[in-house]
């Protein structure tokens, strides 16, 4: 391998109360110290390449894909909470999944559930709190676990079961972040049975979903939602989804498809109380339409709010990094690539990266203006990732920011206090104290 500037494992254990924290500043530091590229030793001869190189970063997921897999922090420590589903799964099984899934993530079908998508904002957006300040991350969590569950499977109860799955969900997210921050103390959590109270948890939810599933396949009555094409998508051969790949499936989206949706949602609103010239505009073009007009209508105008997204996903991507491993050798320039060689893209540090982008700290929704050609940020923009494996749900995540963006800012006027946004870096990026007030217009 190349010769490339090295962080020690006792720099790293040094900082190891700050990295549980937050280590993008301590990343940041050494990006800024070393360059583009550097190594992070993690002790017993392990070690991980961090980048911000853009052109790398192509190079691994689209370029050269087929000589990188997701790490085990995907296959192996994510996958044993939340099975082998299309995020977790890699080769052969990975490739099959997504022949299967795609199609019931295309524009067509989810104009069907654009409609329920909603009718689901409305509701939510109910239970604000106007004239006061609130954190608006609950809501927003809320809210976008519950377009999850409609969507997927018409799911219309009030009580617990929503709330449990959603409980289940987090939990698990937050004891896989503590192992995978903290591998050294592994066999702490084994030893206190951290570990297993957490499989219990997801295997609670294994079974409300099987549940869920055979009553569905009981019923004679059609939903049109996700499920119901899941269900009837059949393999080459013609076979089925077992319900065990269907849970594995149904886990991946609660996790995936809730949790970035809401963070994404919470920054741009923050961003927006934050900027109220640029807020006005977005109130502008939101209020120009009837409130009877069709969901896809809406979308399709709302082009300025579609700029406020990417711009906040931009400065915050919820998917605020990615890993690859070499699964043969490979090279990029001048730095060799030996089998089995982990490498870490932090998107976040690209996305503001200022070879790439002009004032690159600044919320600039302009930014994104499709009269600028798109090919002069697309290289260096990871909002969903890139290449194959890029995000499934783009198109059903953006309809529905776009929807609860436009739906909020025409009832109220967001501001606050806050003159900076806290971030909390888990698996995805999560916003911290993010206190709104709500005033209607």
């Amino acid at each position: 391998m190349s010769a490339i500037n090295t962080v020690s494992f006792f720099n790293v254990l040094r900082n190891a109360n700050r990295i549980l924290k937050n280590p993008l500043p301590f990343h940041h530091e050494n990006f800024e110290k070393f360059g583009n590229i550097f190594r992070v030793s993690l002790g017993f001869r392990k070690s991980v390449i961090f980048t911000r190189e853009a052109g790398f970063a192509k190079h691994m997921l689209q370029k050269q894909h087929r000589k990188y897999n997701k790490s085990g922090l995907q296959t192996k420590d994510l996958a044993k909470y939340i099975g082998e589903g299309l995020l977790t799964s890699s080769g052969e099984k990975w490739l099959k999944q997504r022949r299967l899934i795609q199609p019931a993530f295309h524009k067509k079908k989810l104009e069907i559930l654009v409609i329920t998508i909603k009718s689901v904002i409305e509701e939510e957006l109910q239970n604000i709190v106007p004239n006061q300040g609130i954190d608006i991350y609950p809501l927003m969590s809320d809210l976008a676990f519950k377009i999850v569950a409609k969507s997927l499977f018409s799911y219309t109860d009030t009580g617990n079961t929503i709330s449990r799955l959603q409980f289940i969900t987090e939990s698990a997210q937050k004891s896989l972040i503590k192992e995978i921050r903290q591998p050294y103390k592994r066999w702490w959590f084994h030893l206190t049975g951290k570990i297993k109270e957490t499989f219990k948890l997801t295997q609670e939810a294994r079974n409300i979903l099987n549940t869920i599933i055979e009553d569905r396949k009981k019923s004679d009555q059609e939903y049109n939602d996700l499920l119901d094409m899941l269900l009837s998508s059949r393999y080459e051969d013609g076979t089925a989804m077992s319900n065990q790949q269907l849970i594995d499936e149904i886990l991946i989206l609660f996790t995936a498809g809730h949790e970035t949706t809401s963070n994404a949602l919470t920054f741009t609103f923050m961003l927006l109380a934050m900027h109220p010239q640029i807020q006005d505009k977005v109130y502008r073009e939101v209020s120009l339409l009837d409130d009877h007009v069709d969901p896809m209508q809406e979308i399709m105008n709302f082009q300025y709010t579609k700029q406020c997204i990417e711009e906040s996903m931009r400065l915050y991507p919820p998917v605020y990094f990615s890993d690859r491993v070499t699964i043969e050798d490979d090279q990029y320039k001048s730095l060799e690539l030996p089998k089995d060689t982990t490498v870490l893209i932090s998107f976040f540090e690209i996305h503001r990266h200022k070879s790439f982008w002009k004032n690159p700290k600044t919320f600039d929704p302009d930014r994104f203006d499709p009269n600028i050609d798109k090919k002069e940020y697309s290289d260096w923009y990871f909002p969903f990732g890139a290449g194959p494996r890029m995000c499934i749900g783009n198109n059903f995540a953006m309809y529905e920011m776009i929807l609860t963006i436009s739906s909020l800012i025409r009832k109220y006027k967001v501001s606050t206090d806050r003159t900076t946004i806290e971030i909390e870096p888990l698996i995805t990026l999560k916003p911290k104290n993010a206190i709104l007030k709500c005033t209607p217009r």
